[in-house]
């Protein structure tokens, strides 16, 4: 992406997605530290919410955790779901940019009917339906977007709640400013045309890697921006049985593959399908490779945005309209007060 070139520059989209590296220069990591003590009194902390505003801040999160031996317990689960847990001894974050997500609401309204001590809201916007029922709210820096896409802020909702998850285990967040310096580079390097083709020309695009959130939310966005059919294959999913139903048209973006599982991702899907298999990666791996800066603790938001790169160059290769979805609404469901 360059936003010295007009193709890319006429998209909001594009626009808001390199906004992110001042977001991340910009975030302060003591905006999360009101929430801590209140939390802490319980025993352990829910992070709700729906599509963007889930999928890479709570388990990007959660996934960080599982690696801490000194972990604070984290769940996630969409809102709806969540009515049916019961909660009392979580703390509860629900994350609605808009602060209008009727399932956020709902689930709110039933944490307050309910008496809880520790439900909180993570949104973008001021005099929201979230804000009025949350007992605290954080309001993110980012600023509106106007492409239905959701990008600046799903980055900040990261940062929010990696900054909350250290605050809980006392921890410090550093180095966000060469963070921001690596996204910005993952966002505008050069992806190799015919790996675009591949893709533009795919009858279905899969992620695959880790459940850290960037593969699905990658899925998510490749509906939103590229208007083709796409699914995500958790870890070595790939190689056990999918290939079944598998074409030769298709491709399978890996994020940060493991090593180890390389040649059995060579020998179901490229041998045994035909199929593409494309690697988002700080290595150089056995596959076509889109190299990408270490982000060391921070690699998930790096791969983040080079797979934003990689969809933008994709839609336009399509000759799509990146700002306007002929169904996706920047609110999927939105509360009306019923």
């Amino acid at each position: 992406m360059d936003l010295n070139d007009k193709k890319y520059s006429k998209y909001a989209l594009v626009r808001e997605m390199m906004e992110t590296a001042d977001v991340i220069r910009r975030f302060d990591p003591a905006d999360a530290e009101r929430f801590a003590h209140a939390i802490r009194s319980k025993k352990g902390l829910f992070m709700t919410g729906e599509g963007s505003s889930r999928i890479f801040p709570a388990k990007r999160t959660i996934y960080a955790s599982l690696k801490d031996s000194k972990r604070f317990p984290l769940f996630t689960e969409g809102a709806t779901q969540a009515l049916e847990y019961d909660l009392t001894d979580l703390a509860v974050f629900g994350a609605s940019n808009s602060g209008k997500t009727k399932e956020v609401v709902r689930l709110f309204k039933h944490l307050k009917e309910a008496g809880h001590t520790a439900y909180f809201g993570l949104t973008a916007n001021h005099d929201t339906p979230l804000q009025e029922l949350a007992l605290d709210t954080h309001v993110l820096g980012c600023g509106k977007e106007d492409a239905v896409a959701a990008t600046k802020s799903v980055i900040e909702q990261g940062l929010f709640y990696d900054s909350l998850y250290r605050h809980l285990t006392g921890k410090s967040m550093q180095g966000l400013d060469e963070l921001a310096g690596m996204v910005e580079e993952a966002m505008t390097l050069k992806v190799d045309a015919t790996l675009t083709e591949k893709i533009k020309n795919a009858g279905m695009i899969y992620f695959a890697g880790r459940n850290t959130g960037v593969a699905e939310e990658l899925t998510l966005k490749t509906n939103e921006i590229t208007r083709k059919k796409s699914d995500f294959l958790e870890g070595t999913y790939a190689a056990h049985g999918i290939e079944e139903v598998m074409n030769p048209d298709e491709v399978v973006i890996v994020v940060d593959p493991f090593e180890s599982e390389e040649e059995k991702f060579h020998e179901v899907l490229e041998k045994g399908v035909g199929l593409t298999i494309i690697a988002i990666s700080h290595r150089q791996t056995s596959f076509p490779t889109i190299l990408i800066p270490d982000g060391g603790e921070y690699k998930d938001y790096v791969e983040l945005a080079a797979g934003w790169n990689v969809l933008v160059e994709t839609g336009l290769a399509l000759d799509i309209n990146l700002d306007k979805p002929e169904r996706a609404r920047k609110v999927g469901n939105e509360y009306t007060g019923e």
